[in-house]
């Protein structure tokens, strides 16, 4: 048995991992899906102050809580920056990385170092009346859709569960400063369906930092592939060898 830790992404909530959990608990496996602060049970902690500290400490509280150990954890998008912190604070727990179509920052880099469209979406909040939060994006045309969920019915919901992401969690940078981290393996799934334009990839090294060769796995959808692909990323995620 496997525990996974599935963080999710800005704007989204736990509720986005729904249909991976059924396929990875009926597996066999143990599966945590928090909300961080500020987003779907937790939407009314939404305020100024909350930053990618605040959710930091939002996982490795769970993981204290709960004391998990050997934890597969996924961080997906912007969470790659939350997850890489994580396992700077409790490398001794954490088994395996998994960046989800994920920000992959360095030690001291925020969300606009790693992905330099960001800063356009904190533009446009600070020329609102809550310079603060960011709205969630909207819904375009297909192939794009809402983060690349296409099907009506499930871009509803999706919407329905969506929180403004606070500016601050793109502001701060992330720790990676213990030695420790550079032991986990890592591995990287992309998301190779449609991309909005101005969305970069940074390229993956070929060799990790604990001297493995790079994993790098393709799913052939948008960035929700959690929501457009569950069955396939389950797969995958089942692959990964503790």
């Amino acid at each position: 048995m496997s525990t996974f830790l599935l963080v999710h992404g800005a704007w989204h909530s736990g509720r986005c991992w729904e249909r991976v959990v059924l396929l990875l608990e009926s597996a066999g496996h143990r599966v945590f899906t928090p909300s961080l602060t500020g987003y779907g049970d937790k939407a009314h902690l939404l305020s100024p102050e909350v930053g990618l500290d605040t959710h930091v400490q939002d996982v490795v509280g769970l993981i204290h809580e709960e004391d998990l150990t050997e934890v597969v954890i996924v961080g997906h998008s912007y969470a790659g920056l939350v997850v890489s912190s994580v396992a700077n604070e409790v490398p001794e727990r954490i088994a395996h990385l998994v960046y989800l179509d994920a920000m992959v920052p360095e030690h001291g880099e925020t969300a606009v170092d790693v992905q330099p469209m960001t800063q356009n979406l904190i533009d446009l909040a600070a020329k609102s009346d809550s310079a603060w939060r960011i709205p969630p994006l909207p819904e375009m045309p297909p192939p794009f859709g809402l983060f690349g969920v296409t099907d009506p019915a499930d871009a509803a919901w999706l919407r329905a569960t969506l929180s403004d992401q606070p500016v601050r969690c793109l502001q701060q940078p992330v720790r990676l400063d213990n030695p420790a981290v550079d032991l986990i393996p890592r591995t990287h799934i992309h998301c190779v369906g449609a991309e909005p334009e101005g969305i970069t990839r940074r390229p993956v090294p070929a060799t990790q930092p604990n001297g493995s060769p790079a994993r790098v796995w393709q799913l052939p959808t948008g960035h929700d592939c959690m929501i457009t692909m569950p069955t396939e990323l389950s797969e995958l995620l089942l692959r990964i060898d503790l």
